[in-house]
């Protein structure tokens, strides 16, 4: 996903509340270790990502809170950070977790952007 990424941040911002950046540096790394890649590569790669979205703090999405609270309760509830960022900005959302299905924002899975990406 980073070439996806570094070939699409031209011309398309990305955002991602703080939260995810912040599990991202908690759980990746040693989950990638586990796969035989080491730490700091596995830092390293994380760092790049993470320049080329913009994070956002909690105090600019948390106006949406109940809403994206509403949305996600019969799903999991402590993605409503990102249901929030996507009703803020009125964007879609990009991932591959079933939870957002359903949520009533717009979902585009990573296969659906090389499609696009295609044109």
């Amino acid at each position: 996903m980073p070439d996806l990424l570094e070939k699409m941040s031209p011309c398309v911002r990305f955002f991602t509340p703080e939260i995810c950046v912040a599990d991202a540096y908690k759980y990746l790394p040693p989950l990638l270790q586990k796969r035989g890649i080491d730490e700091k590569t596995s830092i390293a790669s994380l760092d790049a990502v993470v320049c080329t979205v913009n994070v956002l703090d909690e105090e600019v999405y948390g106006l949406y809170q109940n809403a994206a609270r509403k949305r996600m309760r019969k799903r999991d509830i402590d993605d409503w950070p990102i249901v929030a960022c996507s009703l803020l900005l009125n964007c879609p959302i990009w991932t591959e977790d079933a939870d957002f299905f359903g949520s009533g924002v717009a979902i585009w899975t990573t296969d659906r952007v090389e499609l696009y990406l295609e044109k």
